[in-house]
């Protein structure tokens, strides 16, 4: 079989340029494939989607390229601060507090706006001989052979390469059509996304404030600006969606508080419907799934982007040691290997999250009991305390190389 590149990567969101990025670091080429325009992939405009970026993900885009190119724009987030109560009446007495400062690392990760992220991905894979990009362009159909992967577009192009990559999702076509289901279930919750504006400093503190309809997530922006996940159940999310800015910014006031001051929208407003959802394989013959296409996590603490960039250190570390070792990187002993280190990690996280929403959206006085008690010990343990900041930063489990 001829070759058109080492990897046919599905998707040109966030995960799959990251994907082609990571590759070529391994000295492997790449074709990304994406359905949208590049002018609308390329867009400058603030539209108020912003991502936590865990300090091991920073250094893996510091170690592919791109953190030069994102440092100005980038805001650290020098502590967090995790609290429970209800919308109105505050925080209940015992909350949780990470101090970057207890850690040699330094800041526990990197907020970071969509625009900047998404226009360096593609301004860096420009520059990369290794790799191609397609946009406007959708896979209609693919197959597998013995020797490699094969993908019709719906040009009629047909695309060869020893590796298929489905970075396409939660609905991921490539998933699909390779028969690999998902399991899971829904919230029952929906996630108010948007930026605002505030009067007064935030200090690069993040906020996590659990209330019974689920949690509001605070998070600094360079400036006097601050991204919000705001999760709520899904039939009050249609109704808060449905309304005026002015009306949704006078909902959003009791739950937000007036710490930061007055507050303005600044950007476009968003809502996801949130579930839980695994697939049942990461990798089948000559494919791997990466990202969402792979697993769909609550958004409560901020690892969707996280362990889909660790999928993609991963991945780009198995076939780029199987490369070495002169192996068929399409091999199923080696895709299997990335199976293995992945699938258990993110099962583990996915679990752990949806047990945190479970525990604390709700309003049942015995573990709301519960809920202070265990925020209170964690606070007063440094030992414990710390492991958690390293966990938050992402300094834990087997760390891919391109994350040391």
């Amino acid at each position: 079989m001829d070759f058109d590149s080492d990897l046919l990567i599905i998707g040109g969101g966030l995960n799959g340029p990251a994907m082609a990025l990571a590759a070529a670091h391994m000295g492997l080429s790449s074709t990304v494939v994406d359905a949208l325009p590049a002018p609308t992939r390329e867009a400058a405009d603030f539209d108020g989607r912003a991502y936590a970026l865990a300090l091991a993900s920073v250094r893996m885009l510091a170690a592919i390229g791109l953190w030069d190119a994102l440092q100005e724009s980038a805001q650290p987030m020098l502590d967090i601060k995790v609290s429970d109560g209800h919308a109105g009446r505050g925080a209940a007495p015992f909350f949780l507090h990470f101090d970057h400062a207890e850690i040699e690392e330094g800041p526990m990760g990197q907020m970071i706006e969509d625009r900047y992220l998404r226009r360096a991905l593609l301004e860096t894979m420009d520059r990369s001989p290794l790799i191609t990009q397609l946009s406007e362009t959708r896979v209609v159909a693919q197959s597998v052979q013995a020797e490699g992967a094969e993908v019709t577009l719906d040009t009629g192009e047909r695309l060869r390469g020893r590796v298929l990559i489905g970075c396409d999702g939660k609905t991921s076509g490539t998933a699909q059509r390779a028969g690999i289901r998902r399991q899971g279930w829904s919230y029952g919750q929906t996630s108010l996304v948007c930026a605002i504006s505030h009067e007064k400093p935030h200090h690069g503190v993040a906020h996590q404030f659990f209330m019974p309809p689920g949690p509001l997530a605070i998070l600094p922006l360079p400036g006097n600006r601050s991204s919000i996940v705001w999760s709520e159940t899904s039939a009050a999310a249609r109704a808060i969606q449905a309304l005026e800015d002015t009306d949704y910014l006078a909902a959003l006031r009791p739950r937000f508080g007036d710490f930061l001051g007055e507050i303005a929208l600044a950007g476009q407003r968003f809502a996801y419907p949130l579930g839980l959802s695994l697939a049942e394989k990461f990798s089948a013959p000559r494919l791997a799934l990466v990202g969402d296409a792979a697993h769909g996590l609550h958004p409560l603490a901020g690892q969707g982007l996280n362990a889909g960039l660790r999928d993609v250190a991963a991945l780009a570390q198995v076939l780029g040691e199987a490369r070495e070792r002169g192996e068929d990187i399409g091999a199923g002993d080696v895709l299997a290997r990335y199976q293995e280190w992945r699938r258990f990690d993110t099962a583990t996280l996915a679990m752990g999250t949806d047990i945190t929403n479970k525990l604390f959206s709700n309003d049942n006085p015995l573990l709301r009991l519960g809920r202070g008690l265990g925020l209170g010990a964690v606070s007063a343990l440094p030992k414990l305390r710390r492991g958690f900041i390293r966990e938050a930063a992402g300094l834990t489990g087997d760390l891919p190389d391109l994350m040391r």
